[in-house]
Order: C-alpha cells, then sequence, then structure tokens
C-alpha cells in the first residue's frame, strides 16, 4: 500500500502535465481529473514543428539522443578497460587509480562550468555536441569504474586463468570472457550514464549556443522567453523528450535483473 501511494504520488504531477498538453492553450487548466475535451493538437504542433520555437525540433531531439548514447557506450568502455586492468591485471597500487578518480566528485559539477567552456574552445569543440559528451563523460566513469570493479571481484579469477591456458591474450580475455559476465553491470551504469546525460542541462545551455547544435533540454528553456508562453506545447515537448530514457530502461531492464541474480549465485 506505502509502495501504490509512493508510486500515485510520484506519477501525478506527470498527469498534470499530460492534463496541460491536452487543453487548447495551456492556460485553460482547470483541475479537473479526467478532460471533457482530448485535444491532441499539441503533440502535433511538436511532431509537426508547426510553432517558431519548434522548428528545430528534430535536430535537437537527435542532439539529444547521440549525447546520451554516445556518453553511455564511452562511459561504458572506458570504465570496463579500467576495471579490468585494475582488477584481473592485478596491477601494483591500482587502488590509488579508483579513490582518486572518486576524489573528482568533491568538486560540484556546476563549479568546473567556466574551466570546460575554456577547454572546449581551446580544443575548436565549441557549439559541439561532443563537448557536452566529453564533460558527461568526465563525471560518469569515475562511479561507473567503482561499481565495474567492485562487481568485476565476484567473477573468478580461475576464469580468466583457465582463458589464458588455453591461449587467450589479455584482450580476448576481456573481451570473450570478461564483459560477457560484466554485461549486466555493465547495462546498469551505461543507463546511469545514459540519465546523467539525458537530464543535464547546464552543460549543454553553455557549450552548446546555437538552434541546429542545441538539444530539447535546452530547447524547452525557450518558451519562458516568451510573454505568452504556450504550456500546452512546452508540457507535450517535455513529455516526449522524456520517452526514450522510460523506453531504453523497460528494454534493459531484464539484463539489470540478471545481473543482481548473477551477482547473488556468485556469493
Amino acid at each position: 500500500m506505502l509502495g501504490l501511494a509512493l508510486l500515485i504520488w510520484t506519477l501525478i504531477p506527470v498527469y498534470n502535465m499530460f492534463l496541460i498538453a491536452l487543453s487548447d492553450d495551456g492556460d485553460e487548466f482547470t483541475g479537473l481529473i479526467w478532460p471533457e475535451d482530448w485535444n491532441w493538437d499539441s503533440f502535433r504542433v511538436v511532431l509537426m514543428q508547426d510553432y517558431w520555437y519548434l522548428e528545430h525540433f528534430w535536430v535537437q531531439f537527435g542532439n539529444s539522443i547521440i549525447i546520451g548514447v554516445a556518453s553511455m557506450a564511452l562511459t561504458a568502455l572506458l570504465a570496463s578497460l579500467t576495471a579490468f586492468a585494475l582488477g584481473r591485471m592485478r596491477l601494483r597500487h591500482g587502488w590509488i587509480v579508483s579513490d582518486t578518480a572518486l576524489l573528482t566528485y568533491i568538486l560540484p559539477n556546476a563549479f568546473l562550468v567556466i574551466p570546460f567552456v575554456h577547454l572546449m574552445h581551446v580544443y575548436g569543440l565549441s557549439d559541439s555536441v561532443w563537448s557536452v559528451v566529453a564533460a558527461q563523460v568526465t563525471f560518469a566513469t569515475p562511479f561507473a569504474i567503482l561499481i565495474l570493479h567492485q562487481f568485476g571481484k565476484l567473477i573468478p579469477m580461475e576464469v580468466d586463468e583457465a582463458a589464458k591456458m588455453d591461449g587467450a591474450t589479455p584482450i580476448q580475455v576481456y573481451r570473450h570472457v570478461y564483459i560477457p559476465l560484466l554485461a549486466p553491470a555493465l547495462i546498469a551504469v551505461g543507463l546511469y550514464a545514459f540519465l546523467l546525460a539525458w537530464n543535464d542541462y547546464l552543460y549543454q545551455f553553455l557549450l552548446l549556443s546555437s538552434p541546429a547544435s542545441s538539444t530539447v533540454a535546452v530547447a524547452i528553456n525557450q518558451f519562458f522567453n516568451s510573454d505568452e508562453a504556450p504550456w500546452n506545447y512546452m508540457m507535450a515537448v517535455a513529455l516526449i523528450y522524456a520517452l526514450p530514457p522510460v523506453a531504453v530502461y523497460f528494454i534493459l531492464r531484464r539484463f539489470v535483473r540478471s545481473g543482481l541474480t548473477l551477482t547473488r549465485l556468485v556469493r
């Protein structure tokens, strides 16, 4: 019952957004639990880019996808390689690398905005989605290394030794042994990196300046520049923007569950 109450409390704002999106102009929302007239025009306007704030919607939506997927892939790659080197190759003083990486969380992300803007300008990545990807991978990788390193300890070293006796190189052990066994945890940290990049606003706002390179998260803020903001369009954009992470989660959730099961079996 408590879980059901928390679920309803969590979904009330989302349902409120949905009701506003169904209204004619977003200003006539009467607080009805069930709308009298289901007006889907705001979603049509967003999908067809029929409003001047939405003329680059699909380009910006694509930029958001690129940032999210690239951040997820690069974070998983860098973190898995680092965790493999630390945990399976038995590097001396390897713990210094993992502990030092976590020290990066001492400084809030907002404090690093100005240095990132300067660095991206120096490297010629100003107004590029890859500047945002670089920032998000920087923030997601230390936590991902910690998770993968700890999960990797549950995989017996005898598996690696058996592969080496069969003539496998470290790269082959990484590709054919370590990654398949680490896949559930890898997907979990990939989801974390994807959501971190998808929900970011500050770095996308400061590193991306032109409408063609911007993202939906930044574009939504443009509605507040209007004296008469079309709230129904804004809520429709927000609901459409929320669909990809929800879809990614439900597609990959069985792998996360299998990771929890594998953890108990190894223990």
